[in-house]
Protein backbone atom coordinates (compact mmCIF):
# COMPACT_ATOMS: atom_id res chain seq x y z
CA UNK A 1 0.00 0.00 0.00
CA UNK A 2 1.61 3.44 -0.88
CA UNK A 3 1.73 5.99 1.57
CA UNK A 4 -1.03 7.87 -0.32
CA UNK A 5 -3.38 5.07 -0.28
CA UNK A 6 -2.83 4.38 3.33
CA UNK A 7 -3.68 8.46 4.20
CA UNK A 8 -6.66 8.11 2.47
CA UNK A 9 -7.71 5.30 3.99
CA UNK A 10 -6.76 5.95 7.43
CA UNK A 11 -8.64 9.88 6.83
CA UNK A 12 -11.61 7.68 5.86
CA UNK A 13 -11.98 5.68 8.29
CA UNK A 14 -11.24 8.61 11.07
CA UNK A 15 -14.44 10.19 8.95
CA UNK A 16 -16.50 7.48 9.27
CA UNK A 17 -15.90 7.05 12.88
CA UNK A 18 -16.27 10.62 13.60
CA UNK A 19 -20.20 10.39 11.57
CA UNK A 20 -20.81 7.29 14.20
CA UNK A 21 -19.75 9.20 16.97
CA UNK A 22 -21.61 12.38 15.89
CA UNK A 23 -18.63 14.31 16.39
CA UNK A 24 -19.45 17.61 13.71
CA UNK A 25 -15.98 18.65 13.77
CA UNK A 26 -14.38 15.45 12.49
CA UNK A 27 -16.86 14.70 9.61
CA UNK A 28 -15.91 17.96 8.71
CA UNK A 29 -12.36 17.99 8.94
CA UNK A 30 -9.83 17.28 5.85
CA UNK A 31 -12.75 18.43 3.66
CA UNK A 32 -12.50 21.58 0.83
CA UNK A 33 -14.51 24.71 1.47
CA UNK A 34 -15.93 23.92 -1.88
CA UNK A 35 -16.98 20.76 -0.84
CA UNK A 36 -19.91 19.16 -3.51
CA UNK A 37 -22.26 16.36 -1.71
CA UNK A 38 -24.84 14.20 -3.43
CA UNK A 39 -26.45 12.57 -0.49
CA UNK A 40 -29.45 10.08 -0.11
CA UNK A 41 -32.15 12.46 0.95
CA UNK A 42 -32.87 15.81 -0.61
CA UNK A 43 -31.93 18.29 -2.43
CA UNK A 44 -31.51 16.51 -5.45
CA UNK A 45 -28.93 18.65 -6.57
CA UNK A 46 -26.92 18.44 -3.94
CA UNK A 47 -25.10 20.69 -1.00
CA UNK A 48 -22.40 22.71 -2.33
CA UNK A 49 -19.73 24.17 0.28
CA UNK A 50 -18.97 23.30 4.19
CA UNK A 51 -21.96 25.37 5.51
CA UNK A 52 -23.93 23.66 3.58
CA UNK A 53 -22.31 20.28 4.01
CA UNK A 54 -22.45 20.85 7.74
CA UNK A 55 -25.99 21.76 7.76
CA UNK A 56 -26.89 18.09 6.68
CA UNK A 57 -25.20 16.16 9.47
CA UNK A 58 -27.61 16.93 12.74
CA UNK A 59 -30.08 14.95 11.17
CA UNK A 60 -28.30 12.68 10.41
CA UNK A 61 -26.67 12.25 13.80
CA UNK A 62 -30.83 12.61 15.84
CA UNK A 63 -31.48 9.54 13.53
CA UNK A 64 -28.23 7.36 14.29
CA UNK A 65 -28.54 7.95 17.81
CA UNK A 66 -32.07 6.12 17.79
CA UNK A 67 -29.39 2.98 17.56
CA UNK A 68 -28.12 3.19 13.94
CA UNK A 69 -24.49 2.19 12.71
CA UNK A 70 -22.14 3.62 10.46
CA UNK A 71 -19.15 1.05 9.87
CA UNK A 72 -17.04 0.92 6.69
CA UNK A 73 -16.99 -2.36 4.82
CA UNK A 74 -14.95 -1.99 2.29
CA UNK A 75 -13.05 0.36 1.36
CA UNK A 76 -10.55 0.80 -2.34
CA UNK A 77 -8.30 3.78 -2.85
CA UNK A 78 -6.75 5.18 -6.67
CA UNK A 79 -4.17 7.67 -5.60
CA UNK A 80 -2.56 10.19 -8.43
CA UNK A 81 -0.30 13.25 -7.54
CA UNK A 82 -3.07 15.65 -7.17
CA UNK A 83 -6.18 14.12 -6.58
CA UNK A 84 -7.56 10.82 -5.78
CA UNK A 85 -11.09 8.43 -4.96
CA UNK A 86 -12.19 6.40 -2.29
CA UNK A 87 -14.93 3.86 -3.19
CA UNK A 88 -16.47 2.07 -0.19
CA UNK A 89 -19.71 0.26 1.08
CA UNK A 90 -20.56 0.83 4.47
CA UNK A 91 -22.81 -0.77 7.15
CA UNK A 92 -25.36 2.23 7.43
CA UNK A 93 -28.54 0.93 8.92
CA UNK A 94 -30.86 0.52 12.32
CA UNK A 95 -31.19 -2.46 13.36
CA UNK A 96 -34.84 -3.71 11.80
CA UNK A 97 -33.56 -2.61 8.58
CA UNK A 98 -30.44 -5.34 9.26
CA UNK A 99 -32.45 -7.87 10.60
CA UNK A 100 -34.44 -7.93 7.23
CA UNK A 101 -31.89 -6.52 5.00
CA UNK A 102 -28.27 -7.79 6.61
CA UNK A 103 -26.19 -7.18 3.11
CA UNK A 104 -28.00 -3.20 2.98
CA UNK A 105 -25.10 -1.33 2.20
CA UNK A 106 -24.64 2.15 1.58
CA UNK A 107 -21.91 2.99 -1.14
CA UNK A 108 -19.96 5.68 -0.91
CA UNK A 109 -17.36 7.64 -3.24
CA UNK A 110 -15.18 10.10 -2.02
CA UNK A 111 -13.28 12.45 -4.66
CA UNK A 112 -9.91 14.05 -2.91
CA UNK A 113 -7.62 17.08 -4.03
CA UNK A 114 -4.23 17.28 -2.75
CA UNK A 115 -3.47 20.56 -1.30
CA UNK A 116 -0.89 22.39 0.90
CA UNK A 117 0.30 18.97 0.75
CA UNK A 118 -2.50 17.30 2.25
CA UNK A 119 -5.43 15.19 1.34
CA UNK A 120 -9.22 16.59 1.44
CA UNK A 121 -12.56 15.41 0.31
CA UNK A 122 -13.96 17.71 -2.77
CA UNK A 123 -16.32 15.23 -3.33
CA UNK A 124 -19.03 12.93 -1.70
CA UNK A 125 -21.42 10.88 -3.10
CA UNK A 126 -24.25 8.48 -0.67
CA UNK A 127 -26.43 6.08 -2.36
CA UNK A 128 -28.07 2.96 -1.61
CA UNK A 129 -29.72 0.66 -4.54
CA UNK A 130 -33.16 0.47 -4.59
CA UNK A 131 -35.15 -2.45 -3.55
CA UNK A 132 -38.25 -3.65 -5.69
Amino acid sequence: MSNDTAEITALVERWARAVHEGDLAGVLADHTDDIVMFDVPPPEQGVRGIDAYRATWPPFFDWQRQGACFEIDTIEVTAGDRVAFAQALLRCADADTLRTDPDQRLRLTLGFRREEGRWQVAHEHHSFTLHP
